[in-house]
């Protein structure tokens, strides 16, 4: 066990501890750090062709980083989720019995390895023996390993392996840190988007605590989805959110907005404004653009729906401008990170039009006053809860 390596003497791995905490300092970035790591392992002495680090991260798309050094040079890959998942590259690798046995991994390749590939090919390229060893992370439900190979003909001394596995024990903390840093900004980012996780890991959790901001707000809501609900299975009601959210979310993400939250079937969002009047003119356009390309988008989805026989998916979106209270309300041990204020009431009153005066998308005055292209006045009308008349304008589709 690594932890018996604790106590144990070696000349090798002497003051490499001492020398870990003082390039964490310098070296932040998780990869220079390794591949710092890796070279000083090679000036201690201990004949290294190869390093790879593997960490299992906590996203819905990747499934880990994998870190490879060889000859000096470092290379970087994010292991997608779909291509690592009951594939033959895990199930048929050293990584797949280390997670399985908790237990360091040694092979010579000093003969054919046709059982696991990876090895097959660095034998073929000039490895002469390979080393994986688990990473004692706190967390221990997902995989952290760390491997060496080298070309020295009689490969790894066993001192060599045990100076090893204390190099990875020393290492160990250092990649622990940076995967639990991964794992909170993914997971911020993931449920309730970057510019508010950076707000909360920049410290703003305090009950109260807002900024007020200028931004334009979209607000869309699906048509007919209790109806939906009710008919459907559980399964199609899923799948149908899926693919309405999914393109909604990327372009709003791709014009500069972000997704504050999904409220059922419906999307908030916003387009902080920065700068002066030109700011607001150009961030409209680009929530004005978003809107119209998933205009374009929805018709592709009911296309492809229509061929599967699923019926079609119809919505209201509407686009407003003005300020907004951005920050943390709740209770102290739940918060959530939001935007309310007259302006997102607004929005969600003038929402309830576009069902009404048959249109998908509806701008406010306020909004529309930014815009630079040709819009539809639908007149005024009476939003629910606000005084007086409100004029609204939709978009004319035909330019």
């Amino acid at each position: 066990m690594l932890e018996n390596l604790i106590g144990a003497e070696s000349e090798t791995c002497n003051g490499l501890g001492r020398w870990l905490a003082r390039e964490a300092l310098e070296r932040r970035d998780l990869k220079t750090l390794f591949s710092a790591f890796c070279n000083e392992l090679r000036r201690r002495d201990l004949p290294l062709w190869r390093g790879q680090l593997g960490l299992e991260v906590l996203h819905p798309e990747q499934v880990g980083i994998m870190l490879v050094w060889k000859d000096d040079n470092l290379t970087v890959r994010d292991a997608q989720r779909s291509e690592v998942m009951q594939s033959p590259d895990y199930t048929n690798s050293p990584t797949r019995i280390v997670d399985e046995t908790n237990e360091t991994f040694r092979r010579r390749l000093d003969r054919p390895s046709p059982d696991i590939p990876l090895l097959e090919d660095l034998r073929q390229s000039g490895a002469t023996d390979y080393v994986m060893i688990p990473l004692p992370f706190l967390e221990k439900r997902r995989t952290a390993v760390v491997s060496f190979a080298t070309q020295m003909p009689d490969g790894f001394t066993e001192r060599q392996i045990d100076d090893l596995k204390l190099a990875a024990l020393l290492f160990s903390p250092y990649a622990e840190r940076h995967v639990l840093r991964r794992l909170a900004v993914d997971l911020l980012d993931i449920y309730i988007g970057p510019r508010s996780g950076e707000r909360i890991t920049d410290g703003q959790i305090e009950l109260g605590q807002v900024e007020h901001i200028q931004a334009a707000i979209w607000l869309a809501d699906m048509r007919g989805f209790t109806r939906f609900s009710e008919e459907a299975s559980i399964a199609d009601v899923i799948q149908g959110l899926n693919s309405w959210l999914k393109p909604m979310v990327a372009v709003i993400e791709n014009h500069g907005g972000e997704v504050l939250k999904f409220i059922g079937d419906a999307v908030l969002a916003i387009f902080p404004i920065m700068g002066d009047e030109k700011g607001i003119q150009d961030t409209c356009g680009r929530a004005l653009s978003a809107a119209r390309e998933f205009g374009t988008t929805a018709v592709q989805i009911n296309e492809a729906r229509r061929m599967e026989g699923l019926p079609p998916l119809d919505y209201g979106l509407v686009l407003h401008v003005g300020e907004v209270a951005y920050g943390n309300i709740g209770a102290p041990t739940r918060l959530d990170f939001t935007v309310i204020g007259p302006a997102v009431n607004r929005a969600a009153r003038l929402q309830e039009l576009t069902k009404q005066l048959g249109q998908r998308l509806l701008v406010s005055e306020t909004f529309a006053d930014t815009c630079s292209c040709k819009l539809m006045d639908l007149g005024h009308h009476v939003l629910r809860d606000i005084d007086g008349e409100q004029r609204i304008f939709a978009v004319d589709e035909t330019e």
